[in-house]
């Protein structure tokens, strides 16, 4: 396995429990060098500058944006993308390593955005994406003045990644309201499909009192059939989405992209919805987990998702479940049909009480999950390792850190899957062996 540090100055989320209710705060704490659990190899890479830190008077630390995109070249190459200690976009990649050689990272490339402000904080970070001809994209939010409002903009590339375009904004609806969390993929036919979470109908809905009437947000979507250059009209997936929790985006077996994310079911239950995306209709949209976890509030915690060899999916996601006369916080596992209902006898909670933010991606039986796993100051990166279609699964522990420290993200090309953990001081790329 693969250990690779990568300086680079992250935020990240503590789970609160309260009236067993869990609800996430971002808490934000000094730095530490990693120490690998079981690293095969180790080399230094380049360095971006640390955060400012405080002034002697005792002012308080900017809280750092560590996000993280990732996402594997068609030529194998490792590329990131996230922010510097200046709030600047930057890209930076590495080609893959032979055998036990350590990565070899390019300089980075600092982008034009036009003065943009980026989010890059947790569930909202920047996306980076590859697709045919060449092309590369990267999303982001730009959010704008307005408490909790933004715009999804993103920046195209078509040589490669050499050079990108000035960035634009994605959906037509332009008004000074929430168009956040956005997440993107391409479907088997080239057809780019971009999904946000949008306000527009909770804004335009008559209110109760001091209410809305209105439950949550929205999911809205479009499509480009030129690789990002343009894009089709905003299209409504589903009333009533969570707020604030990231939406878990992946090309099926059939091709077809699906869309999985914390829905608001009536009155207040926080579950998850997933939809099939064709490229000029709404698609369906059923229910996929039934945790009937009841509460007024978003957790800032969504799911994530990987097509399974079977034409289903493998999903994971966080919620509270009653389980006998107890309810019971946690990250769980289950497995999903291809329209998105649950597999029944399928789901289980992660062996980790305080695993939060997993991630998950298959290749053929092959499912690997990953999370954080926080106990006071030290957050501990762990998999959990199926090679029988996630019937049966080993943990394995892979990295620790002390303070601020990002989501672990997967990158996958075919049976090749590695993990990258991106902390205050370095970014940490382990290669998933099972």
């Amino acid at each position: 396995m693969l250990f690779q540090r990568f300086k680079y100055p992250v935020c990240r989320r503590l789970a609160i429990l309260a009236a067993s209710v869990v609800f996430c705060a971002t808490s934000w704490a000094q730095h530490s060098h990693p120490q690998a659990a079981d690293a095969a190899a180790t080399a230094a890479v380049p360095a971006v500058a640390a955060a400012a830190s405080a002034s002697k008077t005792g002012a308080r630390k900017p809280r750092p944006q560590l996000g993280t995109g990732v996402a594997l070249a068609p030529d194998g190459a490792l590329w990131m993308v996230g922010l510097n200690a200046e709030g600047q976009l930057l890209v930076q990649s590495a080609p893959q390593p032979q055998g036990a050689a350590a990565l070899q990272w390019s300089a980075t490339q600092v982008l034009d955005t036009a003065g943009d402000a980026i989010s890059a904080d947790g569930e909202n970070r920047p996306k980076l994406l590859f697709g045919p001809h060449a092309t590369v994209l990267i999303a982001y939010t730009q959010p704008l003045a307005k408490p909790n409002t933004g715009y999804v903009r993103m920046l195209r590339s078509v040589d490669g990644g050499k050079t990108f375009s000035a960035p634009y904004t994605v959906h037509t609806d332009r008004q000074i309201l929430t168009h956040r969390f956005e997440s993107l993929a391409f479907d088997a036919q080239g057809t780019l499909h971009t999904v946000w979470i949008d306000k527009r109908d909770l804004e335009a809905a008559p209110k109760v009192g001091a209410k809305s009437s209105y439950r949550g947000a929205a999911i809205y979507r479009n499509v480009s059939t030129d690789g990002g250059a343009t894009f089709g009209p905003d299209i409504k997936v589903a009333d009533h989405s969570c707020e604030c929790c990231r939406i878990a985006v992946v090309q099926g077996q059939d091709g077809v992209v699906r869309a999985l994310w914390r829905h608001v079911y009536a009155p207040n239950v926080r579950d998850h919805a997933m939809a099939t995306l064709t490229p000029a209709a709404e698609g369906s949209t059923v229910r996929a987990t039934y945790d009937d976890w009841r509460v007024d509030g978003c957790p800032h915690h969504g799911p994530g998702l990987a097509a399974a060899a079977d034409g289903g999916f493998h999903a994971v996601w966080f919620g509270i479940r009653q389980q006998g006369q107890d309810p019971v916080a946690g990250v769980r596992y289950g497995r999903l049909q291809a329209d998105g209902s649950p597999q029944p006898g399928t789901v289980r909670l992660l062996p980790d009480e305080r695993a939060e933010h997993a991630d998950v991606m298959a290749y053929e039986q092959r499912v690997a999950v990953v999370w954080r796993s926080i106990d006071g100051r030290i957050s501990t990166l762990k998999a959990w390792l199926s090679t029988d279609g996630g019937q049966s699964f080993r943990v394995q522990t892979l990295g620790q850190v002390q303070g601020d420290n990002d989501f672990p993200r997967l990158v996958q090309q075919g049976p090749r899957m590695a993990v990258v953990w991106r902390n205050s001081s370095e970014v940490q790329v382990h290669e998933i062996t099972f």
